[in-house]
């Protein structure tokens, strides 16, 4: 007989704690198969490599850490420790972290990402939208203390300075950052009033511009009905933003230039238009002129003065018409530089505070005002109902002349003679007071009633 006999519990127990014993630390390389993600949220799937396989679970906790997507094929390192699965008999590692073979995890993650939006068609160049040329109002997405924000203003406020930027501040990385910029987004466009969105921040390592290559970012981006920038990194910085924007800016400071021209441009361009339009017209004027005066004097024609004089009213009446057009022009861009103003002045949080204040006054008076109303409605309806009562009252009949006789009781009303009994006590209700009687005689009359009564 042999020494000892193991039960299968026992040797599968003995030899799952030798391998936990032996190898609690260690890498494994290979490739990625028969991968399953049930409904747990633990992953399960073999190591291969072209020789030998070995099971892998990654627990739940260690997969939602995972900054790329586990798949079929993928070459990857395994760290963890050696298990055995009692249930089944089969050794397994224990993986706590997952990393893939040559790119890194984040790259791998913006690789995959990438392609997945890609084939959505959030990059598509259809739909990218153009910028205003002048925009008025601009939201600003980006951290307060950073440097990005303080080159942007900077360049804003040189180039065109009657340009409202609105800084709503987020965090631009670290854990929680992806979440506060796509709220932004969604913030702006409810706010509404913009006409161009920018998300910005200065450069850093992949693992610091992480946040403008997360889904939920890049999805509020897409979902913007305001036309965007990315003003990401340096020029050498891609990010998945950068992708779905409508207009990928290199730097802060180049956003800021592609959003607004320069005031001083604008007036020197305007001011060269001008002088051209002038020009232009004065020129034609003096071509007319002298063809007339040349008709004029040409003898072979002997024009008529007072056709010369008609071509002569009609030149003075274009240099005013052309004068009236310049100065509705000018008027016309007064009148829309102060409709603009009008406009800033209305979405004034003063404005709106001032409106809120006059409707809460109004719903205070409203509100006094309705419980007094609805108790005189109230009375008129008690006065009009007691009027009624008062005019069914049955002492009213009994003040013309009437009475009301009874039985002994006082309850039961006499009706008709013959519920009398002779010598039977009765009382009479009069408009005041009550009568003690007692029948002396009745008499059935058919002809004699109240009916008869004339």
């Amino acid at each position: 007989m042999p020494s000892k006999i193991y039960t299968v519990e026992e040797l599968t127990r003995s030899i799952r704690d030798d391998l936990e014993f032996n190898y609690p630390d260690l890498w494994v390389s290979g490739e990625i198969s028969n991968l399953r993600r049930p409904a747990s949220g633990h992953c399960y799937f073999t190591l291969k490599d072209a020789h030998a396989q070995l099971r892998v679970v990654l627990w739940r906790s260690q997969a939602l850490l995972l900054r790329f997507e586990l798949q079929d094929g993928l070459e990857l390192l395994a760290h963890g420790a050696l298990s055995l699965y009692e249930p089944r008999g089969e050794y397994q590692l224990v993986a706590d972290r997952i990393e893939p073979r040559g790119l890194g995890a984040l790259q791998l993650a913006f690789d995959q990402l990438r392609a997945r939006l890609e084939a959505e068609g959030l990059f598509d160049p259809i739909r990218k939208r153009i910028l205003p040329r002048i925009p008025r109002r601009i939201a600003l997405i980006t951290s307060p203390s950073g440097a990005a924000v303080r080159d942007f203003l900077k360049v804003m406020r040189r180039r065109f300075a009657g340009v409202q930027v609105l800084v709503l501040p987020v965090r631009v990385q670290g854990d929680g950052a992806a979440a506060e910029i796509a709220a932004a987004v969604a913030s702006a466009n409810r706010i509404g009033g913009f006409d161009a969105l920018v998300v910005c921040r200065g450069g850093g390592s992949l693992e610091d511009l992480w946040a403008f290559n997360e889904e939920t970012v890049v999805r509020a981006l897409a979902a913007s009905s305001i036309p965007t920038i990315s003003a990401v990194g340096h020029e050498v910085d891609v990010t998945l933003a950068d992708l779905v924007a409508d207009v990928r800016a290199p730097t802060p400071s180049a956003a800021a230039e592609m959003l607004v021209a320069s005031a001083h441009e604008l007036r020197v361009r305007l001011g060269l238009l001008a002088d051209r339009l002038g020009g232009a017209g004065r020129l034609r004027l003096e071509r007319i002129r002298t063809r007339i005066e040349r008709l004029r004097h040409h003898r072979a024609l002997e024009l008529p003065r007072r056709r010369i004089s008609v071509r002569i009213q009609r030149l003075d009446e274009l240099w005013a018409a052309w004068q009236r057009c310049a100065v509705a022009r000018f008027e016309s861009e007064r009148r829309r530089l102060g409709a603009a103003a009008a406009n800033l002045e209305r979405l004034d949080p003063r404005h709106r505070l001032r409106q809120a204040r006059q409707r809460l006054i109004t719903a205070g008076v409203r509100l006094g005002e309705r419980p007094r109303y609805h108790v005189g409605l109230r009375r008129a309806r008690l006065e009009l109902a007691g009027a009624r009562l008062e005019g069914l009252n049955p002492l009213k009949v009994l003040a013309r002349g009437y009475s009301v006789t009874f039985h002994d009781d006082r309850r039961t009303i006499v009706r008709h003679a013959g519920q009398v009994a002779s010598d039977e006590p009765l009382w009479v209700r009069l408009h005041r007071g009550w009568l003690r009687c007692r029948l002396i005689q009745s008499q059935i009359d058919p002809e004699d009633s109240i009916d008869g009564i004339q």
